[in-house]
């Protein structure tokens, strides 16, 4: 019945690009539904992601202003915006999610962490005679992502990664899975820019069902990324010399079969 459920939501998620379109007139078959209600959970977790990494990101010349104290950036306030986002990347309302469904419960974890994440590093973002403060997005999103496996437990896991020679934490590391969806997939001339790949991997209690959402660099990311290759940006990494709309990373999702 769960999948049943998603069925509309799948479509309209689903329609946006990537994964597996289906026929608005005839009904979808049992393994259809199931494919769908994954791509479909696994749509939602990657916007609320970027939605609230976005905020992060609009926010980080306030974060690292050393003249001002309190940022006014709690939790709530920034999960706030990152609904806001999320609405207007997908055209659903996260709140309508049922949080009795397996989507609905990961989603709220998601949403929960959110908010952990922001309140737990308030003395920092608010730290004042300091200028980078070194929340940077990519910081915020491991740090969601590792709050939102402490609740969710086995039920899912989220990790944003990238092709290897991009990786800069070894926590990033992409793992042999991802490697070869990268260079099989997202990496190839006639991939479709944006489009997803999934794939159910294992077997019995070990099954999982793989998800990896690839992302490109913004203009936002190439004062980090971008050019002259091998200079130090602001956290002391080297850039990696990247062109907007280069394949920068991929947020890997598992989902356990429902």
């Amino acid at each position: 019945m769960e999948r049943l459920r998603y069925a509309a939501l799948a479509l309209a998620l689903l329609s946006t690009g990537g994964g597996v379109a289906l026929s608005a007139t005839a009904p979808p078959s049992p393994a259809a539904q199931g494919v769908e209600g994954d791509l479909a959970t696994a749509r939602m977790l990657a916007a609320m992601l970027q939605s609230a990494r976005g905020v992060v990101s609009a926010h980080q010349s306030e974060i690292n202003d050393p003249a001002t104290g309190d940022k006014h950036l709690p939790g709530r306030r920034v999960l706030a915006e990152a609904v806001d986002r999320f609405r207007a990347q997908t055209g659903l309302d996260p709140n309508a999610v049922d949080p009795k469904s397996y989507a609905g419960r990961l989603l709220r974890a998601q949403m929960d962490a959110i908010i952990e994440v922001m309140d737990a590093n308030q003395t920092t973002i608010n730290q004042e005679g300091v200028g980078f403060k070194g929340f940077i997005p990519a910081t915020f999103a491991r740090l969601v992502n590792e709050a939102f496996e402490r609740r969710v437990g086995g039920e899912a896991s989220i990790k944003v990664t990238a092709p290897l020679p991009l990786v800069r934490n070894r926590q990033s590391r992409p793992d042999p899975w991802e490697v070869a969806t990268i260079a099989d997939h997202f990496e190839t001339a006639n991939w479709p820019k944006g489009e997803l790949f999934s794939q159910v991997t294992g077997e019995g209690k070990n099954q999982r069902v793989r998800v990896a959402v690839p992302e490109y660099y913004a203009e936002s990311c190439l004062s980090c990324h971008g050019s002259p290759a091998g200079e130090l940006d602001i956290t002391g990494y080297p850039r990696e010399g990247a062109k907007l709309g280069d394949l920068g990373g991929v947020i890997s999702i598992q989902l356990m079969p429902q």
